[in-house]
């Protein structure tokens, strides 16, 4: 089945019923549908291999009792819809988990406690489900043709929010994922997961990695992946999409990853690898603020998170983590936030990412980081800066592209030129402006951590919507304060120094 086949098919279905007004509830219907066709059809297989399986959810609220069209086991019309609002929904929010409940188990409660059916008419739920009954997701070639095809959904209907989250390109996932050394049996992390796209690019990594066939190396496989999603639609859609990729054990949660105080962390709960694009342009309550150290105590999501990273990255952990432009010059707690980095990481590299990455979603300007921990020995022992240089690389755009857009985005192939100098890195000078260049931390430090380097010498303007012009004027409002502070400190200094 064509993407376009099954989106043109489910679009023209879900028009026609009152209940669904725009794509954010069409994609929830879908989704919902999907993961419940999917669940049952891994719980299906598991019977098979293993006799003594035992689902938690109860026969009438499973798929192939109700939603089988192919063999005339699906209800219709009315009864069909008065079975999913007032059985299936209440049924399975309402589960009841047994002790040590797996999490592969358990995740179908916390998946329904805040998901809606939106579609009133019974008799286009029923051309729904004929649907997506064609879709065979225990046949390995045709769920890894739809787990294509749900990729482009997500692309295709997901739209930026209120607070900062939008599709991160895959192109950027895959190199984040391929550059930070992933190995099997480490233990990977996004505590902003959106819809998985960073733990899927490190799965693609890790499964080339195992033997075929070995099931301790699929048994550590699956259970390599941790996300943390704060909203439902974000949460029940990076779920069905590991389970699509054969991700059979997603430690996914629903929750908000800064309500923790970040000192209660112990080893137990870090992690080797950490993949994220953070929400940015949001902010945070006080009480939430307060789980964080004062000197780096943010209202910016953004701050928080790359706090958060550097308090739950293991000994001998890397991290790539993309940030917007403002954490680079600004002062203040943005200035405590980069200091520490250089201090207790070695934070070896800093992509400077092209301002139309992420369009449509944003024309915020934004940047990779990439960072390791030491080993604890060599932790202890360190008396100066864990970094010992930090290399910044401007990623132009390719040649014959103007901007990145929704029908040209960023790819693979684009990010050649970076590939072949992460390998063999040299400082590079076009036409007068530094395009790779390295600094020590002490450099950094004479520039007051200002980690704006290697920036784009020139920006064509552009008319931006009213939001992210008032993100990209306070971004260069702190800018500008963190230049006043540095010079307001100076006359002081020279104050005192004459009295």
């Amino acid at each position: 089945m064509s993407l376009g086949n099954f989106v043109k098919r489910f679009r023209d279905i879900t028009r026609n019923d009152a209940g669904i007004n725009g794509d954010a509830q069409r994609i929830e219907q879908l989704t919902w549908m999907l993961f419940l066709k999917i669940y049952d059809d891994m719980e299906s297989e598991s019977e098979l291999l293993d006799p003594s399986y035992q689902s938690i959810v109860p026969q009438e609220l499973r798929w192939h009792n109700w939603a089988d069209t192919a063999n005339n086991k699906a209800l219709k019309g009315d009864e069909l819809l008065t079975f999913i609002d007032n059985v299936l929904f209440t049924g399975l929010k309402n589960l009841e988990l047994p002790a040590n409940c797996p999490m592969f188990q358990a995740i179908i409660k916390s998946v329904f406690t805040d998901i809606h059916n939106y579609m009133k008419n019974g008799t286009l739920i029923y051309q729904v489900l004929e649907l997506i009954n064609e879709c065979d997701f225990s046949d390995p070639k045709q769920s890894h043709t739809f787990g294509t095809i749900y990729e482009s959904i997500l692309k295709e209907l997901q739209s930026a929010g209120a607070s900062g989250e939008f599709y991160t390109p895959r192109a950027l996932t895959d190199f984040m994922a391929q550059h930070v050394n992933l190995q099997l049996g480490d233990k990977v992390a996004d505590f902003a997961c959106g819809t998985g796209g960073f733990l899927k690019s490190a799965y693609d990594v890790l499964a080339k990695q195992t033997n075929d066939g070995k099931v301790s190396d699929l048994q550590v496989l699956n259970s390599s992946f941790y996300g943390i999603e704060k909203k439902p639609l974000p949460y029940l859609l990076s779920v069905t999409n590991l389970l699509l990729h054969r991700i059979e054990q997603p430690h996914i949660v629903n929750g908000n990853s800064l309500s923790k105080n970040v000192d209660d962390y112990t080893d137990k709960d870090k992690f080797s690898v950490i993949l994220m694009n953070p929400p940015y342009g949001g902010s945070e309550l006080d009480i939430i603020q307060k789980n964080f150290p004062s000197n780096l105590r943010s209202a910016e999501t953004a701050d928080l998170f790359m706090t958060l990273i550097m308090y739950r990255l293991a000994y001998n952990g890397r991290a790539a983590v993309v940030i917007p432009d403002g954490l680079l010059f600004g002062g203040g707690n943005k200035r405590a936030i980069k200091e520490r980095l250089l201090q207790r990481f070695n934070l070896h590299t800093i992509l400077r990412l092209p301002t139309s990455v992420f369009a449509p979603y944003t024309s915020i300007a934004t940047n990779v980081l990439f960072f390791d921990r030491l080993s604890k020995e060599e932790e202890q022992a360190n008396k100066g800066w864990s970094t010992k240089q930090t290399w910044f690389y401007r990623m132009d755009m390719p040649q014959g592209y103007k901007n990145f857009s929704k029908t040209k985005p960023l790819l693979l192939e684009h990010m050649k030129d970076l590939e072949a100098w992460w390998n063999h890195r040299e400082e590079i000078i076009v036409d007068g402006f530094p395009k790779a260049k390295a600094f020590t931390p002490d450099e950094l430090k004479q520039l007051d951590f200002n980690f704006a380097q290697c920036g784009f010498p020139t920006v064509e303007e552009e008319i931006l919507p009213p939001d992210e012009l008032i993100a990209q004027y306070q971004a260069k409002r702190q800018e500008q304060e963190a230049i006043v502070d540095k010079a307001l400190a100076n006359i002081l200094a020279l104050i005192n120094a004459k009295e």
